[in-house]
């Protein structure tokens, strides 16, 4: 009986810790947060998934073998998941983790992981660590009698960290030709002044950059 009191308390210790860590978490998701896509659902499933593990972790942690695979479980139903933000990611299994480690018991692990992994997500994205533009899609119009693939390589050369050709087809009934491109611009380089230098090229006809992670088919 005492045992049982003794395995409840613990479980509910763990379970407080894994709550009022994740809240932490949470809190450092949402400061430096800056996607396209908040979602008050995935803050609510953050904590409430480091509670769940918390709580599981502490009932299986006699089998070592079974907690992992638990965790790996919980892995898989992450990537069925509408998750598309590899940051969103880590912070879900950041509170994965913590509500392990708070389940096991091991208290000081985990309020150091969340004070520690807290602490280096402030400084990244305080100082902007990694600063780049994201990949972007250029899609050029050309006139058919304009058309050669070198029209624009000394601009793309010049004024881009990495330019590939990802597809060229016809449009406008044969007439014209639309080349897409996968670029990633230099940082001091502003998008309006890219599309002007291009269009001094194609006889002004259409040009345009969009930030969409895959070219469409």
């Amino acid at each position: 009986m005492e045992r049982d009191k003794m395995d409840l308390t613990t479980t509910i210790i763990g379970i407080l810790f894994a709550a009022g860590l994740s809240l932490i978490i949470t809190n450092v998701y949402q400061i430096t947060f800056k996607g396209e896509r908040y979602s008050q659902s995935f803050v609510h499933t953050i904590i409430i998934m480091s509670i769940i593990v918390s709580a599981v972790m502490n009932i299986i942690s006699d089998n070592a073998g079974v907690a992992f695979g638990l965790f790996a479980i919980f892995s898989l139903i992450r990537f069925r998941s509408a998750v598309t933000d590899a940051k969103d990611i880590a912070f879900m299994f950041f509170g994965l983790i913590v509500g392990m480690a708070a389940g096991l018991n091991q208290i000081g692990i985990a309020v150091l992981l969340t004070i520690f992994g807290s602490l280096v997500i402030f400084c990244l994205d305080k100082f902007n660590y990694g600063k780049g533009k994201d990949t972007q899609i250029l899609k050029i119009t050309v006139p058919e009698n304009l058309n050669h693939e070198d029209l624009f390589e000394d601009i793309l050369n010049e004024h881009t960290e990495s330019h590939v050709l990802r597809k060229a087809e016809t449009t406008n009934l044969g007439t014209m030709i639309l080349y897409t491109y996968a670029i990633r611009s230099k940082t001091d380089i502003r998008d309006e002044d890219l599309l002007n230098m291009i269009r001094e090229r194609n006889a002004n006809l259409k040009v345009s950059i969009s930030y969409l992670e895959a070219v469409e088919s």
